[in-house]
């Protein structure tokens, strides 16, 4: 488990970043609930959204890869993966004028993380959860 905690340190910065940059627009554009037409605060809202749609469900299937005995090279690769995909699509979501590559990288690499820590989670489980 505490191969996995950088990872989870980053991710929580990425999500204050994206938090805080949310509240900003608000402020300045004073839109307390929706996004009062704003593209900026739009793209915002979206991005940290996202965020807060895929990151959870992806610690916590790198926690039980932990569980079950994953190596410490996938867990790292994982873990990289995950920060690297959340911060390119972060900032490409952000972008008023998008560059459609960061977001899409972005995905590739958080639900590359998603299908490989389930896939071998029932890989795992196929191997030892039938038998006992």
């Amino acid at each position: 488990m505490a191969i996995l905690t950088p990872y989870a340190g980053l991710l929580a910065f990425v999500y204050l970043v994206l938090t805080f940059r949310t509240i900003m627009f608000r402020g300045r554009l004073r839109v307390g609930i929706g996004d009062g037409g704003d593209k900026s605060l739009q793209r915002a809202i979206r991005a940290h959204a996202n965020f807060s749609e895929y990151v959870p469900i992806t610690l916590i299937l790198l926690l039980l890869l932990t569980s079950v005995g994953a190596g410490p090279g996938l867990l790292h690769g994982l873990g990289g993966a995950l920060v690297i995909g959340r911060i390119l699509h972060g900032y490409g979501v952000s972008q008023v004028q998008e560059k459609l590559i960061f977001r899409q990288i972005g995905m590739v690499l958080t639900t590359g993380v998603i299908a490989v820590a389930g896939g071998y989670l029932l890989w795992v489980f196929a191997r030892v959860g039938l038998a006992g």
